[in-house]
């Protein structure tokens, strides 16, 4: 009976109980919205790199390490020589090892010397391998590979050429040996995106004439630097794999133990919840500001209801005389905003996954981060149900304004 009351009272008031319902829904939607980018978005930050189980640099921090080698931002405070990656490669636990050379720059872009099985190995988002959308991998010496955003932003195509500098802010460049577009790597939503990648004789190619960090004098032939051995004196960095996941850590403390020279090997996993920590405080703010959206819409409510008391209580005093007890009175205004936030928090859930279904294909193409349309997370549905308990909440001092309205007052005209 009290509930076929307040629904009927609702639809006689379809006009500003609709605007009420819109704005919980709205405010639910964006709160939701919220907590699903900040889970997805550290989804994806922790599926930057996967299936690598060990990053071999310099003795630095675990998360310097993972920010130099996989982000590519910061630079190593020492290389690893050649001799020490041999070494670690020989290791019977190594299934494979991909090296990786940083130090120069393109344009801003930093500049990756690597080797064809970086394409093999490297995986992000659970699995995904990377995918040449355009042109071929590394085949010639001064072939380049580069990331969908180098591509996009400085407007590259296959074939084009490029010069690297020398270095992340200098003027030397490398115009002696350019390059050639070989390959576009298709968007990942990784670092990869903002990487040119060549190969790791390359990078020993253009600097066959430079010593201690300048340039000499000469300028070896390009015909002669192709019959080089170009092998590598030090690398950036590693990305090791190992037989079984039983011996990562027992691989991961010889290489920590190493007597020939400092090195680090760190989990990736470990160093990405690490950084993780200290970049992610912008979602607990993220959070309370979605959080103070749905609170604003429920005062909003509680600020409509009691407006539209005046205007009820004749109505309420009529169901006074008609015997109805205050606390009928009372239970039919929460009834009303428990009402009012039930349909508001489901259209609030439809409207998410309307943006999740028009949004998601953009979101991943533009940030790289995969929205996924789940059926509502146990979690969700507890955010429906505090949301619907803090409407009758709300109610609460209206109703019991209204449950101490005297019948005589009702009844009384205002003139």
């Amino acid at each position: 009976m009290i509930l076929r009351l307040a629904m009927q009272s609702l639809m006689a008031r379809a006009l500003t109980v609709g605007m009420t319902v819109l704005a919980i829904a709205l405010s639910v939607a964006l709160f939701l919205g919220v907590e699903k980018i900040r889970t997805s978005a550290r989804a994806s930050f922790a599926d930057t790199i996967s299936g690598t189980d060990l990053i071999v640099g310099a003795r630095s921090g675990s998360v310097q390490l993972l920010l130099y080698s996989v982000f590519r931002i910061g630079n190593a405070t020492n290389n690893v020589t050649w001799e020490s990656y041999r070494d670690i490669a020989a290791r019977p636990e190594v299934d494979w090892i991909v090296p990786i050379s940083l130090g120069d720059s393109h344009r801003q872009f930093r500049v990756m010397g690597t080797t064809p099985a970086f394409f093999e190995h490297y995986k992000f988002r659970g699995g995904r391998s990377l995918e040449i959308s355009a042109g071929h991998g590394l085949d010639d010496l001064y072939d380049t590979v580069i990331g969908a955003d180098v591509a996009a932003t400085l407007g590259y195509s296959v074939g084009d050429p490029i010069v690297v500098l020398h270095g992340l802010a200098s003027f030397t460049a490398h115009d002696d040996q350019p390059f050639r577009v070989a390959g576009i790597v298709a968007k990942t939503g990784t670092p990869v995106d903002r990487t040119v990648i060549v190969s790791l004789e390359a990078i020993e190619a253009i600097h066959v004439d430079w010593q201690s960090g300048a340039k000499s004098g000469q300028t070896t032939p390009v015909e002669v630097i192709r019959s080089m051995e170009l092998e590598p004196t030090a690398i950036t960095a590693a990305l090791v794999g190992v037989q079984s996941r039983l011996q990562i850590f027992g691989l991961q403390r010889w290489i920590n133990e190493y007597p020939e020279e400092p090195l680090l090997a760190v989990l990736p996993g470990v160093a990405l919840q690490e950084l993780w920590q200290i970049v992610g405080v912008a979602e607990t703010a993220l959070i309370g500001v979605s959080a103070m959206v749905v609170v604003t819409a429920l005062v909003g409510m509680m600020a409509m209801i009691f407006s539209s008391l005046n205007e009820r209580r004749r109505e309420m005093a009529i169901w006074r005389a008609m015997g109805a007890r205050p606390s009928t009175i009372l239970g039919l205004l929460v009834i009303e905003a428990m009402l009012m936030a039930a349909v508001g928090s489901v259209l609030g859930l439809a409207l998410l996954y309307l943006g999740l279904a028009i949004g998601q294909p953009w979101v991943d193409a533009a940030f790289g981060i995969w929205l996924p349309i789940d059926p509502p997370t146990v979690r969700e549905l507890w955010v429906l149900a505090i949301v619907i308990g803090a409407a009758a909440l709300a109610s609460l001092l209206p109703a019991i304004r209204a449950y101490r309205l005297s019948l005589a007052d009702g009844m009384m005209v205002r003139i």
